[in-house]
């Protein structure tokens, strides 16, 4: 028996062991397609026009293509709160008896029922319950994270994604950030809030010693997925 009970622990520390860690994948660097070949001053002799110098004096810097770096300011404030309260009360009597028969001071077919005052059956009951319940959770995330156009959707809709990674003394903190805006959201300065995307996933977590001492051990995770009480 202890044999068995030896095998089936190293089986289940096996099948840990294979089990990997669910981390979101890094979203990959969109290439942007190559510019056109600017056209050499012979080909266009006389021109005053730098198609290198002079874009941006009358371009919208704003992000509207793909490969686009848009700037995404994360304010998410999150706040919930429910509370329950339940009251319920119960209560039932019966009382059955006969007062006279046929002038007679007993009942047929009844063994020791007397007529009378005295009530045949007289039951009751009476129940209650009352319950409280609340929960509260709340959360804020701050943060800016630059992310690139993925891809330009009708009706001036692009997906944006972006991440960022910091590493400080073995600590690694990665922001994700996806969504759907409108390019009529991006102000001048090429930033949008994370509030005005849709459909957007916010992902905020930690690699590290700390992040390690805030789960439990190996063995109590085991313990807790194969112990059936």
């Amino acid at each position: 028996m202890q044999k068995r009970c030896m095998m089936f622990m190293l089986a289940v520390l096996v099948l840990t062991g294979c089990r990997t860690t669910s981390r979101p994948p890094m979203p990959a660097a969109v290439v942007t397609p190559p510019p056109q070949e600017r056209v050499s001053e012979a080909q266009n002799p006389g021109s005053l026009f730098d198609p290198d110098g002079a874009t941006m004096l009358f371009a919208d810097a704003r992000a509207k293509r793909v490969g686009d770096i848009v700037l995404i300011k994360v304010v998410e404030t999150t706040l919930s709160k429910s509370k329950a309260s339940t009251t319920a009360d119960r209560e039932s009597s019966m009382n059955l008896g006969v007062s006279a028969y046929l002038g007679k001071d007993k009942l047929p077919l009844i063994p020791g029922a007397t007529v009378g005052p005295d009530a045949l059956v007289n039951a009751g009951s009476t129940s209650g319950f009352e319950g409280d319940g609340e929960t509260k959770r709340e959360s804020s995330l701050t943060t800016t994270v630059a992310g690139r156009v993925t891809r330009v959707l009708g009706g001036g809709l692009m997906e944006v994604v972006g991440a960022r990674e910091t590493r400080v003394n073995g600590e690694t903190q990665i922001v994700l950030v996806q969504g759907v805006a409108r390019d009529r959201d991006i102000d001048a300065d090429n930033t949008i809030m994370s509030t005005s995307l849709a459909e957007a996933r916010i992902e905020l977590y930690g690699e590290g010693v700390l992040a390690d001492k805030q789960r439990p051990g190996w063995l109590a995770r085991i313990l807790d997925n194969v112990w059936p009480f």
